[in-house]
């Protein structure tokens, strides 16, 4: 059975790690913070010291992390997984990155003999746990076909996007979309509750017509119980809404609706919010009107 190193033990690399040792791998674990390592280790993973030590021992390295310079410098840096790749290993980053961070990635592992997927997920803890997140894959397409008994593991929709980046690029769409939902969700729902109508009953409608989304689907009860326990932390939405600007100045596509919603997002994590679920943007629209969206 091959070894699967996993680097970021949050919402998305603790679960991972838990089916990657569930399907029998052998699993080596490393992260900054040493609870979940220990939960791991309790499991019967092995952990390691550095990200260069994990990638020597591994034939798959899963990199789940916030952002791309912390990707860049787990991959690249002092003691990264460029240090201590083997070859032929591949690297499956399931982290939002920005495009073209990942492509100097590839390419920079490409020349010590390592193949680098990008394939962020979407689904967020809760499809992570129950190891149906959807995931979207750029990179070498023989490496994503020998990778797919791993991604299976996690996933239950995967799919090759193209070369490298293409992952990526399908995450930011990906992104602008759910933000776009989580603001027409807040403002739907606020105007009905300030006009007083029953927010359980709108809900119901809306998931019932034209409305309903899955955005709608998975948070709409919890807005309406004021529960912004977070699945998607509206920090790092923030992070993916501006990789999606840059990439898309980079195109010559002007995103109207997106630079909008990124600033509510903005204004909602200045309000002290960053660290909520994503879906709290829609309490700066309460905040705005005055009222809350709340079972009677």
């Amino acid at each position: 059975m091959e070894t699967i190193g996993i680097i970021g033990l949050g919402k998305i690399g603790k679960p991972i790690a838990h089916h990657m040792l569930n399907a029998g791998y052998r699993v080596i674990v490393h992260n900054r913070s040493q609870g979940a390592v220990e939960e791991l280790v309790a499991a019967g993973a092995a952990k390691a010291s550095t990200p260069r030590e994990v990638a020597s021992k591994c034939d798959f390295v899963i990199t789940s992390l916030p952002d791309a310079p912390t990707v860049e410098a787990v991959c690249l840096g002092t003691n990264g997984i460029r240090q201590g790749t083997t070859k032929h290993s591949i690297l499956i980053d399931t982290s939002t990155n920005h495009p073209e961070t990942t492509r100097r990635i590839a390419t920079s592992l490409r020349e010590v003999g390592m193949f680098a997927l990008d394939a962020p997920v979407s689904g967020g803890e809760p499809g992570a746990i129950a190891g149906t997140l959807s995931i979207m894959v750029g990179g070498d397409e023989g490496a994503f076909r020998r990778a797919i008994p791993v991604l299976e593991r996690f996933g239950r929709t995967i799919t090759y996007m193209g070369p490298s980046g293409s992952g990526q690029l399908t995450k930011l769409a990906n992104q602008i979309i759910v933000a776009l939902n989580y603001a027409a969700m807040g403002e739907g729902l606020v105007l009905g509750a300030k006009a007083g109508l029953d927010p359980e009953k709108l809900l119901r409608v809306f998931l019932g017509g034209q409305a309903q989304s899955r955005c709608l689907e998975l948070k709409g009860e919890k807005v309406i119980n004021g529960d912004y326990e977070p699945g998607g932390r509206l920090m790092l939405h923030i992070k993916d809404l501006q990789y999606a600007l840059d990439t898309a100045k980079s195109y010559g596509v002007p995103l109207l609706f997106t630079s909008l919603v990124q600033q509510c997002f903005e204004a909602t994590k200045a309000a002290g919010r960053g660290d909520w679920d994503h879906s709290a943007v829609i309490t700066l629209l309460e905040d705005l009107a005055g009222t809350k969206i709340r079972k009677r």
